[in-house]
């Protein structure tokens, strides 16, 4: 699934009432999935020690200080170990991650501030990009999360070409709830990359119309349906006459967009789309035509012996010419991609350099997504789980020692797991209260049995 801030799952404290009363299963379950959930995002991040001689990180959990540079002054972001070490008892932004990124604690943005782990630092780092997530706001409404306006329940969701969190109901469309995704591209950056509609009917999963945009968000609710490719969203009132259903005031708006063989263009006019790689046969002839060097596209310089052959064998090598050699529908919802997609995307040099020059390059390395920074997180976790804690303090101790510890440890285990069979059993709720009268009454007994040793001197 998608990255979200459900990890934005309401905790046990939050879904229950007052009255409720919690088994020990269901406070052990959610203790183990937000263990797991903290392990995921921090574990492949460093906690002690500062980010910055890494440059600019390929993927790290970051936070915004608001001490130090509040809302309105200039966006900055600390690694996880600056969190801890540098901004203990500050306001911090949880950002959870971002790509690219190199530490700013200590740097010019925060005013004299020395960071104490690492203090030899540029004033700035000028290819970090910074967003109103630096500023403890998300999505298109600008608002907090989580937000003490807001009561409705819904996930927050993240784009992964802007790495901004969006609402799900303002992303226009979303998909059904059987639906297994791996990762969000937002409208806006679906309109800067729109090439990427080519790819929607094979790669992405199909929506149904849920939610509409944050504008349209009082109007009228719209019919569930399925949203694909070339498909007008149904609205419950019927549309005038003379007005097709795209055009009513609560549907998403689509644009249809079809192709001739040559490239993408729209339905009224024959302007290209912005950000579009030069892959017509027309374009290539009167710039730069193609050649096939070890497997890859590779340009070559304009003379008299390109013929239209050369270009047509450039072309066919292109996933993207040949995908735009088919209708497509060009709306204004978020898009939604199954796991894996990345790896079909174009790679011919055409369609690497239009990544390069869209700054979307990132898409290419499937490394860089959140699920494989949360998987070598999870990954470190565990390695660290089979270094048992006890073993470690065995190996620096007597025989004396070593017996004393195992027979306290095993006495502690058996107690504790027999008085928490009691509220098990009884599916009662285990307070704090009943955790701190357990430890006094072994405190107690441990008391009496030393009490009763007798020692002798020799």
């Amino acid at each position: 699934m998608a990255v979200n801030k459900d990890s934005l799952k309401p905790s046990c404290e939050d879904s229950y009432s007052d009255n409720t009363v919690l088994s020990l299963v269901d406070v052990l379950e959610e203790n183990e999935q937000l263990e797991s959930d903290a392990c995921a995002v921090l574990g492949a991040s460093d906690p002690e020690r500062c980010s910055y001689p890494e440059g600019y990180v390929k993927r790290q959990a970051l936070y915004s200080c608001s001490t130090c540079n509040p809302r309105g002054g200039e966006a900055a972001g600390v690694c996880l170990a600056c969190s801890y070490k540098c901004h203990e008892g500050h306001d911090l932004f949880e950002l959870y991650t971002k790509r690219n990124f190199r530490c700013d604690c200590g740097n010019s943005k925060f005013n004299g501030l020395e960071c104490k782990l690492f203090k030899e630092k540029e004033e700035v780092n000028a290819t970090n990009k910074y967003n109103h997530n630096f500023f403890g706001l998300y999505c298109t409404c600008e608002r907090p999360y989580p937000d003490p306006e807001d009561d409705t329940p819904d996930e927050m969701i993240q784009c992964v070409v802007c790495e901004d969190w969006f609402h799900g109901r303002h992303l226009g469309a979303l998909p059904a709830d059987s639906a297994d995704f791996q990762e969000m591209v937002c409208q806006e950056c679906m309109e800067r990359c729109s090439f990427l509609w080519a790819y929607t009917a094979q790669l992405a999963v199909p929506t149904v119309t849920k939610v509409t945009p944050l504008e349209d968000s009082l109007t009228d609710d719209v019919d569930v349906g399925d949203n694909e490719p070339g498909k007008n969203i149904k609205q419950e009132n019927s549309a005038s006459p003379g007005q097709s259903s795209h055009e009513t005031k609560s549907a998403v708006p689509i644009t249809s967009i079809k192709t001739d063989g040559t490239t993408f263009k729209e339905k009224e006019g024959n302007g290209d789309i912005k950000g579009e790689p030069c892959t017509s046969t027309t374009s290539c002839l009167q710039s730069q035509p193609q050649t096939l060097v070890n497997g890859d596209v590779n340009c070559v310089k304009k003379d008299d012996t390109a013929t239209n052959s050369d270009v047509q064998d450039c072309l066919s090598s292109c996933k993207l010419h040949e995908l735009k050699a088919q209708t497509v529908a060009l709306e204004k919802t978020a898009t939604y991609w199954y796991q894996s997609w990345r790896s079909k995307l174009c790679t011919c040099q055409d369609c690497k350099k239009m990544y390069a020059d869209l700054g979307v390059s990132f898409l290419l390395d499937e490394t860089d997504t959140v699920q494989a920074y949360e998987h070598r997180g999870k990954t470190n976790e565990e390695e660290e789980g089979r270094r048992d804690p006890l073993m470690a303090a065995l190996s620096n101790m007597n025989r004396v020692q070593q017996v004393e510890l195992i027979y306290e440890y095993n006495d502690l285990k058996s107690e504790l797991k027999d008085y928490l069979k009691q509220f098990a059993d009884e599916g009662k709720v285990v307070t704090s209260e009943d955790i701190q009268h357990f430890f006094e009454g072994l405190r107690s007994r441990k008391r009496r049995r030393l009490d009763g040793m007798q020692y002798y001197c020799s």
